[in-house]
């Protein structure tokens, strides 16, 4: 299974305690995973009036996640179930009997606590998210068909001060996040709690074996950097040697050079210890300087 199938099935058995967050919890399931549809012998009587009856309307959810977490809160938030009292309670259909489009955004009124508004983005998550496999990389998504629907889940996403973007993709507006720090918290916010501490997991492992790999690959530069000039220098000496004669240099530059060609494979610092008297470093990348800017003006 996915790391997404898993963190649905996680927020699926996330079950709100007040009646309020499982109303909000509920709206975002009906606006994003169901459809509504009109049942019963009162359509046409309804058609010529625009009003609805009761018994004319079914809710039917369409994934799975969707539905499993739908009717768990409805037996839980209404003793009956009755569509019609789902759907009032959700501010879907008012008391005239009029349906609210679903491609419109969910009633602000049911989203004005934050507990409500963290159910929201769960039933949102359940119905139209999804999220790549950490391992790869860091992506979380939700394609809606509708850009307000879009603009609302964007705006209540930074309301915890999480960055969320929006992009076109064909005929549908995705709110994506990209940013792993920023898909933690939102794992947080909706309640994913074991998804979160596996992503954290995931997140250190990667960050460790980059930090190793870059350690690495510095170390593995500064080798082949040494190495090279180590070499350009050994050159630079040994054309000193036939072309000028290294008994023919200064005191500290021949002495520098002997020990050099003694020690080819010997680090700066290393090289200074063997000089009489030992020199630092600095000392000693100044002496081979020297001498290679003495074999290059030999050499015209």
């Amino acid at each position: 299974m996915s790391f997404s199938s898993d963190v649905k099935e996680e927020l699926e058995k996330v079950v709100p305690e007040p009646r309020h967050c499982q109303l909000a919890e509920l709206a975002a399931l009906i606006h994003f995973g169901c459809r509504i549809e009109r049942t019963g012998t009162g359509i046409e009587e309804n058609a010529k009036t625009g009003l609805h009856k009761p018994e004319d309307f079914a809710i039917c959810p369409e994934n799975p996640f969707a539905a499993r977490k739908y009717f768990t809160l409805l037996r839980k938030t209404f003793i009956i179930n009755n569509a019609v009292k789902v759907l009032q309670a959700v501010k879907i259909l008012d008391e005239a009997g009029q349906i609210h489009e679903l491609s419109e955004q969910v009633n602000p009124l049911l989203l004005k606590n934050s507990c409500c508004r963290r159910a929201f983005l769960r039933g949102v998550f359940l119905c139209i998210g999804s999220m790549s496999d950490p391992k790869k990389g860091y992506h979380l998504e939700f394609v809606c068909e509708h850009e307000p629907q879009a603009q609302q889940i964007r705006q209540i996403i930074s309301g915890f001060e999480i960055e969320a973007k929006i992009v076109r993709r064909k005929k549908y507006f995705v709110v994506y996040l990209k940013e792993g720090a920023g898909i933690v918290d939102l794992l947080n916010v909706t309640g994913a709690h074991i998804s979160l501490m596996q992503l954290e997991s995931l997140r250190v492992e990667k960050e460790v074996r980059n930090s190793i790999n870059r350690k690495v690959n510095c170390e593995a530069a500064n080798i082949t950097k040494t190495v090279y000039a180590a070499s350009k220098q050994i050159e630079d000496i040994l054309f000193l040697q036939k072309n000028y004669g290294l008994s023919n240099l200064p005191d500290n530059l021949r002495q520098m050079a002997e020990v050099r060609l003694e020690y080819p494979d010997n680090s700066l610092q290393e090289l200074g210890k063997y000089l009489n008297p030992p020199v630092g470093k600095s000392g000693v990348n100044h002496r081979l300087r020297k001498l290679s800017d003495m074999a290059e003006k030999i050499r015209g």
